[in-house]
């Protein structure tokens, strides 16, 4: 069944959820403060893990870094493009009609939590190339495998940040049930470079947002957003990044 894996997802993200908001009682604010940071660091690594698989290669025995100007592109045009678009205050418009539309116009982290969750879940490699497999192959074994980092991830963000983190299976849902069935349709014209490409820009944008969780709100990651399309146009340029 294509889309299972987005279904799966969207579960785990609820139950984190719900998870979190009964433990998170069971917590002061300086240890829901800690359980935030810890899981910044956490999304931290995953997120240098993901982009050195993309950077590094090795060639005749020796360990190289490459791609450094796929990244400088993608993400300058990217982010001047998000910026003029205004994509971050999007997510937060959407994150205050939630907030409104919930009954929660009395939380002050709602919309932080909201927009911080998801961009956590919904950026990275395991979010598109899962979503990918899922739609070319029927495979939804890296979905699987993420949903159950999600469970843990949203547990422990909403414990520290609040409900909002949970209306983050809203934009999963949305996001890699597009990207699901887009790859569906055009399955024979994605290839493996645009994929790599696509999954190591996709990491360095969810290793943002772990800067964010541990350092504070600092970028606007949601405006860095059009990176990710740029990578995969840069796929079929005839040029060696």
């Amino acid at each position: 069944m294509v889309g299972l894996g987005t279904i799966i997802n969207v579960i785990c993200i609820i139950a984190g959820g719900l998870l979190g908001r009964f433990v998170g009682n069971l917590f002061s604010e300086d240890q829901q403060d800690s359980i935030t940071k810890t899981c910044g660091i956490s999304v931290l690594f995953i997120a240098i893990a993901g982009a050195m698989q993309g950077m590094l290669s090795i060639d005749g025995g020796s360990l190289i870094s490459g791609k450094s100007m796929l990244i400088v592109l993608t993400l300058a045009i990217g982010t001047v493009i998000g910026e003029i678009l205004r994509i971050e205050k999007g997510f937060e418009r959407f994150g205050e009609w939630l907030k409104e539309k919930t009954g929660n116009s009395g939380d002050k982290m709602f919309v932080d939590a909201f927009v911080t969750a998801s961009l956590t879940v919904c950026i990275g490699a395991m979010a598109i190339v899962g979503a990918i497999q899922d739609g070319v192959l029927g495979d939804y074994s890296t979905l699987a495998v993420k949903s159950v980092l999600d469970l843990i991830i949203i547990a422990v963000m909403t414990s520290s940040m609040g409900k909002g983190c949970v209306f983050s299976a809203i934009p999963i849902f949305l996001f890699e049930g597009s990207i699901t069935l887009i790859a569906k349709l055009i399955s024979p014209l994605m290839t493996e470079t645009a994929v790599s490409y696509l999954s190591l820009v996709g990491s360095i944008l969810i290793f943002c947002v772990g800067l964010n969780l541990v350092w504070g709100k600092k970028i606007r990651v949601a405006n860095m957003l059009p990176a990710v399309l740029l990578a995969v146009a840069a796929a079929y340029i005839p040029w060696e990044f």
